[in-house]
């Protein structure tokens, strides 16, 4: 069951331009955001002969992809389904910081997906070739509008810093990079990743941010209700009329409430 489904409006649209553009559902537990997100991909594969897909990383997403597979087997339409990821770490698909490895451990190993499926980022090369040969595999494989590959549906998430892919504050021109994608630094460990950048990912028919728990809900306030400098905060450079925020109540608690 949602909780609540809140719409919002950005300030500094032209008349013509003042549709709505931010929509965000809130949910009691993870499980029942994940049985929404499993509703929608049903109906869009049971629509839509081939859905181009990014996925995310991260414990939310791993949640998401075990009610997939134990709940929705039979009522997703598996074989539409072309999957990417929106970011990678540079390690090796074994690897049990891998969003590869994850993803396959949670939903590939249960579910009827094919490897011509897969479209995975190299992060067993160094840094430089993995985004080469990703920069490949998405003009190849990708429909392209507007210059740029075009996937049906971006799947983020948010860390605690605002970051999404891997595209953190500190280096947030990356999200305006004219490349398809960028490698990116994690501001910590130094931990090289290669990332999409905002172009691709604004570039998306539909934006699902997936983010649960209560140490995200201070970003989520600042970004959804527009306080201070938010803009400095990657997932806030999201285009908001397409995106669309799938949040536990958790994160969803505001800083006031």
């Amino acid at each position: 069951m949602c909780l609540a489904t809140v719409v919002g409006m950005l300030g500094g649209l032209s008349e013509s331009t003042k549709t709505k553009i931010m929509e965000t559902k809130i949910f009691y537990t993870k499980d029942q955001l994940s049985r929404y997100f499993g509703d929608f991909l049903a109906e869009l594969t049971g629509k839509q002969e081939v859905v181009y897909i990014a996925l995310s990383g991260g414990s939310t997403p791993e949640n998401i992809f075990d009610v997939l597979s134990q709940e929705y087997k039979d009522s997703i339409r598996w074989d539409r389904l072309r999957f990417f990821w929106g970011d990678e770490r540079c390690v090796p698909p074994d690897h049990a910081e891998s969003n590869y490895r994850m993803t396959r451990e949670h939903l590939f190993n249960h579910v009827p997906v094919s490897e011509e499926q897969i479209f995975r980022i190299k992060g067993e090369l160094t840094p430089e070739e993995a985004l080469k040969d990703y920069r490949r595999v998405l003009e190849e494989t990708l429909p392209q509008k507007n210059g740029f590959p075009q996937f049906d549906v971006m799947v983020l998430g948010m860390g605690d810093d605002g970051h999404t892919a891997s595209i953190f504050p500190h280096e947030i021109s990356l999200w305006d990079s004219p490349n398809w994608c960028e490698i990116g630094t994690h501001p910590k460990t130094g931990q090289k990743r290669i990332t999409l950048t905002g172009k691709v990912i604004n570039n998306s028919r539909q934006i699902i941010f997936l983010v649960t728990g209560k140490n995200k809900a201070p970003k989520v306030d600042e970004i959804l209700h527009q306080k201070g400098n938010y803009l400095d905060y990657p997932a806030a450079r999201v285009d908001p009329r397409k995106s669309l925020w799938l949040l536990d109540q958790q994160a969803a608690q505001r800083s006031d409430d």
